[in-house]
């Protein structure tokens, strides 16, 4: 599925969502981790739900293993260089897992469990790097997104 079809699913779920750089200001490789760390933790906050998307997120992380490791392994690069190798750099990528999971410990800002759900099995069915970077710009919140429930 295309990110235009991700679009239209999102439509069809009863929402509006706006593509800006949201999160122009990361690297792919941060997006990615975001965007998974988001979809862990409200999946964890949503799993004694009637939206329990925890299958959803399986599916995703199954099906998107690779750009997942692959972004985690260029972030941990990216840290090395900044912070210098070893702990100094562990200590900064945990630092960093930890206030991104923290955002979301509370849920999602402006997405409920049922509408996690349908992004997670959305995102599960997408092939490649691509689709992933696009809907993390959409999906994470910065203040920047502008979303409209439609009625």
């Amino acid at each position: 599925m295309t990110i235009k079809g991700f679009a239209a699913c999102v439509a069809a779920a009863g929402m509006v969502i706006s593509f800006p750089a949201a999160a122009g200001g990361m690297g792919q490789s941060e997006k990615i981790r975001r965007l998974d760390i988001m979809l862990m933790v409200t999946g964890l906050r949503c799993r004694n739900t009637p939206d329990n998307f925890n299958s959803e997120y399986g599916r995703f992380t199954t099906n998107h293993l690779g750009e997942l490791n692959a972004a985690a392994r260029d972030l941990k690069a990216q840290y090395a260089v900044q912070y210098g190798p070893g702990r100094a750099s562990d200590k900064a990528l945990d630092k960093f897992s930890t206030q991104m999971a923290n955002q979301y410990g509370q849920g999602h800002p402006w997405l409920n469990c049922g509408q996690l759900k349908h992004v997670a099995g959305t995102l599960a069915d997408m092939r490649g790097m691509q689709p992933l970077v696009e809907a993390a710009d959409g999906l994470l919140d910065d203040g920047a997104h502008q979303m409209a429930w439609l009625r």
